[in-house]
């Protein structure tokens, strides 16, 4: 029985979906920053990594019953190697365990919306049955991408395409809901995405407006409260330069909204408001996804 309370943002209930933890090199999160700073921040274990959320988000509407679910983590098909190699966590959250805990069954998710199609965002789609074979997790949603990154992730470059897992895409081209949206796409009043691409081509990130208040999901455009400084780019982005000048408009527009972003990948911080000090982008305010409603 559930027992987590919605939380009431305009025409839209949401909730906060944990769907693990997982661990990757420092190093790569943070591209051409030292270790001595940003370990001040986020602390890495003996093996230089540091651990990551996958937070997902779900959005109910008020107006059409429509339930979505931004984003569904890694997923829990990786062989033992794989596992130990990013340090998969599913005893602190799992995304169907999360899903029971607010009363949705994975059958009545209407639409995924997804930021990006990198493993750790969309491998909880799909599972393995008890015979091996693949199967969807989510049978009745939709599967909403961008459509330039769609053809980013079936046909990648060879810098990303280890990213990109066959036995997480198969099935999404394959169940005849994939829907593809171009750049500015508005599900519905008051749920809309804008894309940036540094990270990869077509990133969207899903916008929730409840009059003067906006919450963004900010995936990996800034994975962590650490990634606010304009030059604190990951080693994964392929274009950074370009993740670098989306950040800088983005964060102007958060900073002059006192927009709520919402971030994926941080373990200790799940909102996050942003504040500009002597020409600096940083954190002014960590919350809850309670404390906005």
């Amino acid at each position: 029985m559930h027992t987590i309370k919605p939380v009431e943002f305009g025409n839209f209930q949401l909730y906060t979906i944990e769907a693990g933890r997982f661990l990757l090199d420092g190093g790569a999160m943070f591209g051409v920053v030292p270790k001595t700073l940003w370990s001040r921040y986020i602390p890495a274990d003996d093996n230089n990594r540091i651990q990551m959320a996958m937070r997902s988000l779900l959005i109910k509407s008020k107006n059409t019953g429509k339930i979505y679910l931004v984003d569904t983590g890694s997923g829990d098909k990786f062989n033992a190697k794989m596992a130990e190699i990013y340090g998969l966590d599913y005893n602190h959250s799992h995304l169907l365990r999360s899903l029971e805990s607010v009363g949705v069954t994975p059958e009545g998710i209407t639409d995924i919306i997804f930021t990006h199609l990198h493993f750790d965002h969309c491998g909880g789609t799909t599972a393995y049955d008890n015979e091996g074979n693949l199967i969807e997790v989510f049978p009745n949603a939709n599967y909403h991408v961008n459509k330039r990154h769609w053809q980013t992730a079936t046909y990648p470059n060879e810098r990303e395409k280890a990213s990109f897992f066959p036995e997480n895409l198969d099935p999404i081209q394959n169940s005849g809901r994939l829907k593809l949206s171009e750049n500015q796409h508005t599900y519905e009043p008051g749920l809309s995405t804008v894309c940036v691409d540094g990270h990869t081509e077509g990133q969207q990130l899903p916008m929730i407006q409840a009059g003067n208040k906006t919450l963004v999901y900010a995936a990996d455009l800034i994975p962590t409260y650490a990634h606010i400084p304009l030059p604190w780019i990951m080693g994964y982005d392929m274009v950074p330069v370009q993740t670098l000048k989306e950040k800088e408009i983005f964060l102007e527009n958060a900073m002059a909204g006192n927009w709520y972003l919402f971030l994926e990948h941080d373990s200790a911080h799940e909102i996050v408001t942003v504040k500009k000090e002597n020409g600096k982008f940083s954190m002014k305010d960590s919350l809850s996804l309670a404390d906005i409603s």
